[in-house]
């Protein structure tokens, strides 16, 4: 590569984590190239700077994120940095989601990552080198009640994130899951989020609790994105950056009590499942 600062590619890069992520990266001295469904909305909420790229890219279209990506090589001679960012959260109970709105938490959140992954790796793989961070979420890890859209979404994204790092890995490429908590963005506003609507009788009172309690926690959670976005520029300085990085207290005390609780079902159940090979193996 002929340029010498590294080149981010940040998708969502106008709402939410993605605005941290482009300010902090062109702070630390990265071109960046920052994409939106809407460019114009896009660049009213970043500025102008030299450094920076504003590329419409609606990540479920596959043409265009290889345009986006041609734009991106067109300006800055290469990608560095892939940070898949993009996404939305389709709450409620899996009875009440319709196949549609299912079909359209996946593919934002797990075929978007996979269509500009697939445009940007030609580009990595020649270069030799590469990193590629996608923003997953502690439902990546752990199932929880009225998010079983969004779990489906994120425990794809992780399963493709962690199978991806051997394939590419030969040729230089890292890879980096990050799984965050509750972090004080807009990702919880109506621009991102969708509600099913409530529509069996069982389900009507935790249907009231959640929608509530969603509402109420918009604005305040506990983690600071640009905090975040900092910690994401370490990360990615990192010769050896990790597999996964678990972001946010709150999203380690979730963690932490996924692993006790997949050592106690192993515990549990060890003889049974040991016992089940033939007698000669």
């Amino acid at each position: 590569m002929t340029n010498k600062k590294k080149v981010w590619f940040i998708t969502g890069g106008g709402r939410g984590m993605g605005v941290e992520f482009v300010k902090v990266a062109l702070t630390a001295g990265y071109q960046v190239v920052a994409t939106g469904r809407n460019a114009d909305k896009v660049a009213t909420v970043l500025g102008d700077d030299e450094n920076l790229s504003i590329v419409k890219l609606d990540v479920t279209d596959p043409t265009d994120a290889e345009a986006a990506v041609k734009l991106a090589l067109d300006r800055f001679g290469g990608i560095d940095v892939l940070v898949n960012n993009a996404g939305n959260f389709y709450g409620g109970f899996f009875e009440e989601l319709t196949p549609q709105q299912i079909e359209q938490q996946i593919n934002t959140n797990l075929y978007g990552p996979m269509n500009v992954t697939r445009a940007v790796l030609p580009v990595m793989r020649k270069a030799r080198s590469g990193h590629i961070i996608s923003i997953s979420s502690l439902a990546g890890l752990v199932g929880f009640e009225y998010n079983a859209a969004y779990c489906a979404s994120k425990f794809g994204l992780e399963g493709w994130m962690e199978s991806l790092h051997h394939d590419v890995a030969p040729f230089g490429i890292k890879t980096t899951i990050v799984e965050p908590g509750f972090f004080r963005t807009k990702f919880l506003e109506p621009e991102s989020t969708f509600l099913a609507e409530p529509s069996i009788n069982d389900y009507a009172e935790r249907n009231a609790q959640y929608q509530a309690f969603w509402e109420e926690k918009n604005g305040k959670q506990e983690g600071d994105p640009v905090k975040l976005a900092k910690a994401l520029i370490n990360i990615a300085s990192q010769e050896e950056p990790p597999l996964r990085w678990i972001a946010g207290a709150d999203a380690i005390a979730g963690a932490e009590q996924k692993v006790v609780e997949l050592q106690n079902q192993i515990n549990a159940y060890r003889d049974l499942s040991i016992s089940l090979s033939y007698e000669d193996a």
